[in-house]
């Protein structure tokens, strides 16, 4: 069938491609590059080590290796017993055709992209059945068993992935072939799935189908994959898959979206199958699930998500914990989450055109995802914890603390890659007027006759440098509107100028976030955004009890951390008290970790228990516990200096903490 897309013509193609009656508030940017700064110097590791490096532990890991034994090319035993490897393959496969189509990608490095995906493509067509389905591990371990093992098989899983992974080519290179694959695919569970005679009345263990489905959708223009999408939605919650050791909240199949009143379960599975509710409510106009979709994620973000945007408070089921459960040095916050959550965000941004998810879309990708990789971009954390003790011993296996080059379950490093490759996508949106920028990076974006440069050294420094462009030779660039966010942590310590002079007072007027600013522009016009950027100290909301009494260092969209690397020789981060009555202070460190900024606050440091103690608690009466603790400093005052969070863990595998225990003596600052 030949390929009819529905999608919008004047939008850039990105993982988001909205059909031109969908039902939101923003669309995507026409174009969106992004050119120098933090994000640039990522987005470049990534395209020159991350995804190249990335082809060949795909190679060692053994996940084709399991495809060429379901094609039948290659001899010897299946590789890992994780049923979902064939999805590492296809979210490098789409981080590849991201990359392919971005045009600072030199012609060399397109030529191997292009090679490996060639290849790649060649084998999935190798290995697909004659009747579309394609999983290796059920291929070549279970050929009798096809989609009887829903709760933790990942069929549909894996699919879903192969799925974006052929949108992401087709969209950037005009090739159908990964398209075809993927389509066979999915028009054999479209054949198998649904409560018609014969077919399967089931839902995936791990959600990630159904936004892949609505995007299918979007490039095809065929209405059955979208009702397809809408089918799982609508399924999950009706108690199809079994209880299984962690029960059903696990997979969120306790209750139907919709009636949900908090988030539940592994995390990556909630916010991806979220994700995949606004998708369909984009395309159908079902505000329910956007009701449903903007209340889980106030939930998740008021009682259930870190400082860094990090969600995820259990290890054993990869789950969130209680409302409130949010202990630092045990925090799961695994990678995956954060790209599942920013692309939640992402959405809702769109659905709704409220800054609330630009803001911590930007918290999460400057924190929670960005210290998933490392700065060389070989190597990544599964989990991203707040804080590692004095004397931690690192655990065996993959869920450990400190930067690995691979996972036996590798689902973090290419969902990072992915994400990097397709991140101009994310920063910038249209009204239906003109232009709107919502996070803040070097660059050219463009929606319809608007058209911007920005120039900004963010998030080191607050001035953002806009420049109208304009969209032809005539100096007139036309009467739009440009809109700026303010982001929540800057209110009341912003200014803008256009053309060198400063706003008036009725310019100057915020809405929910964003500072619209509409004239008659002309080509060369400047708009420059200044936001106060100044080091602060965060409190913790007073119910989350594994952190009351501390603070945590902040500048700008920032969360800092302390390194035992950077504090003086033998101090004991774990005994570490921060004085909040001292000034912090900055200094710009170009020879620190790729240039950075880092910031000093005084403290002490507590006495440790008594050596050879063997019961370490105070039990004094009450009125001498009212006096403070027992123990003289051993330490202090002295300076500690923190660091961004996203940079921990670059120079030595040691101890690291972003909340600081207050001194008891001094007065905690206001929350």
């Amino acid at each position: 069938m030949p390929l009819q897309s529905t999608a919008g013509a004047d939008e850039a193609p990105g993982p988001v491609g909205l059909t031109s009656g969908a039902h939101t508030v923003l669309r995507p940017a026409g174009a969106a590059r992004i050119t120098g700064g933090l994000w640039d110097a990522r987005r470049t590791v990534n395209a020159r080590t991350s995804i190249p490096d990335g082809y060949e532990r795909l190679e060692e890991a053994g996940n084709l290796h399991n495809l060429r034994l379901a094609a039948g090319t290659s001899q010897g035993a299946y590789v890992n017993d994780l049923p979902f490897m064939d999805s590492d393959a296809y979210k490098w496969l789409e981080a590849a055709a991201w990359q392919l189509g971005d045009p600072a990608t030199d012609t060399a490095a397109a030529g191997e992209l292009a090679d490996s995906i060639s290849k790649l493509t060649t084998l999935l067509e190798q290995a697909q059945q004659p009747d579309g389905y394609l999983q290796s591990y059920y291929q070549v371990q279970k050929p009798s068993v096809r989609f009887q093992e829903l709760a933790w098989g990942h069929e549909l899983y894996c699919a879903g992935h192969l799925v974006q992974a052929a949108v992401a080519h087709v969209r950037t290179t005009g090739r159908t072939e990964v398209l075809a694959v993927a389509r066979r695919l999915a028009d054999h569970v479209d054949e198998r799935f649904g409560t018609g005679e014969g077919r399967i009345d089931g839902v995936c263990g791990h959600p990630e189908i159904e936004t892949a489905l609505v995007e299918l959708y979007r490039c095809t223009g065929e209405r059955r994959y979208l009702d397809l999408a809408r089918y799982f939605v609508d399924r999950r919650g009706h108690g199809l898959l079994p209880e299984g050791r962690f029960g059903s909240r696990y997979w969120q199949d306790h209750v139907p979206v919709r009636d949900a009143d908090a988030v539940a379960g592994h995390a990556v599975r909630q916010l991806y199958l979220l994700a995949g509710v606004v998708d369909v409510y984009a395309e159908t106009g079902d505000t329910t699930l956007l009701e449903a979709a903007e209340r889980l994620w106030e939930e998740a973000a008021a009682r259930r998500s870190y400082l860094t945007g990090g969600v995820g408070s259990h290890h054993e089921d990869e789950a969130f914990g209680d409302p409130y459960e949010l202990p630092p040095e045990r925090a799961y916050t695994e990678t995956c989450a954060a790209i599942a959550s920013a692309m939640l965000s992402w959405r809702l941004l769109l659905a709704t055109g409220r800054a609330r998810y630009a803001d911590h879309l930007e918290r999460v990708l400057f924190n929670g995802f960005l210290s998933g990789v490392s700065l060389d971009g070989r190597s990544y954390v599964y989990v991203n914890p707040l804080q590692v003790r004095d004397g931690h011993v690192q655990s065996e296996g993959d869920h450990t603390a400190f930067r690995t080059r691979w996972f036996r379950c590798a689902c973090c490093p290419p969902n990072v890659m992915r994400l990097l490759a397709s991140l101009p996508h994310y920063m910038a949106a249209s009204d239906g007027e003109g232009l709107l920028l919502h996070q803040y990076a070097t660059g050219s974006y463009a929606a319809g006759t608007a058209a911007v440069d920005v120039a900004t050294d963010y998030p080191w420094n607050g001035r953002v440098e806009i420049t109208v462009t304009g969209s032809g030779a005539e100096e007139a660039a036309g009467d739009w509107p440009l809109t700026l966010r303010i982001p929540h942590w800057a209110a009341g310590r912003w200014s803008a100028r256009v053309a060198g002079e400063p706003l008036s007072a009725k310019e100057a007027v915020t809405d929910d976030g964003w500072l619209r600013l509409r004239r008659p522009w002309r080509r060369g016009d400047k708009v420059v955004l200044e936001l106060d950027l100044a080091s602060r100290l965060t409190s913790p909301p007073s119910r989350v009890d594994a952190v009351r009494g501390c603070v945590a260092v902040e500048r700008g969209p920032l969360v800092y951390c302390v390194e035992r690397v950077d504090q003086p020789s033998g101090t004991r981060l774990d005994d570490l008290r921060l004085d909040p009555a001292r000034p912090l202070t900055e200094t710009r460190r170009e020879d620190l970790l790729g240039g950075t900024v880092t910031v000093g606050a005084t403290a002490r440091t507590a006495a440790p228990p008594p050596a050879g103690s063997w019961w370490p608690y105070d039990e004094r009466p009450s009125p001498d516990v009212a006096a403070g603790p027992t123990g003289a400093e051993t330490e202090g005052p002295f300076e500690v200096t923190a660091v961004p969070y996203h940079l921990w863990a670059h120079r030595e595998d040691g101890p690291m903490r972003v909340w600081l225990p207050l001194d008891e003596r001094r007065q905690a600052p206001r929350p």
